[in-house]
């Protein structure tokens, strides 16, 4: 099988000359010179951050300043790079929150992992982790990239519970003691 040539049409003489191209060239040039400069000076300045941004993954507490996550390990599981370990704890009985199953002993979400894909934030039934504004996470080595529990918290803060899973259910009787019966 025989290869045909390309038929090219013949450059002009300004073509030739690169003439359009240069002063293509030049007015990209002239208008950058005339209208102000586009760039940041980044740490001072900061970008604005759309709403609906996925950034770091992080712990957020209730406002009483408990801990929403109960280690059910869903997010755990569906994270799709293995970013999350949690390690379950127990709560004592006697503690004021033992109603409550489980807490996490241990919660670490590897950042170098982490892809920002947000199903961490979508599965958690607690509403417990949560995608935070923050973007630009930097370390000296790679174990301090490694958000632990404490970490998290920090980072993530207290955010209003709809749940109150930590607050005993109160009886009927309670109820009509303190006045607040049924309607």
């Amino acid at each position: 099988m025989a290869v045909l040539p390309v038929e090219r049409k013949p450059l002009s003489f300004a073509e030739r000359t690169y003439m359009p191209q240069i002063f293509s060239g030049l007015k990209t040039t002239f208008k950058r010179m005339i209208k102000p400069a586009e760039t940041l000076e980044y740490p001072e300045q900061r970008p604005t951050i759309p709403n609906g941004y996925r950034g770091v993954p992080t712990l957020v507490k209730d406002p009483h300043g408990r801990e929403k996550c109960v280690s059910c390990q869903l997010c755990e599981f569906v994270c799709p790079p293995k970013a999350i370990r949690i390690t379950p704890g127990e709560i004592p009985l006697e503690s004021p929150t033992g109603h409550v199953e489980k807490a996490p002993q241990a919660f670490d979400i590897d950042m170098l992992r982490c892809i920002y894909c947000g199903l961490c934030q979508e599965v958690c039934p607690e509403e417990a982790i949560f995608l935070q504004n923050q973007y630009s996470m930097s370390g000296y080595s790679r174990a301090e990239m490694v958000n632990h529990k404490d970490r998290l918290y920090e980072l993530g803060g207290t955010l209003p519970d709809k749940h109150y899973k930590w607050d005993k259910k109160k009886s009927a009787e309670d109820a009509a003691a303190h006045g607040g019966g049924h309607h």
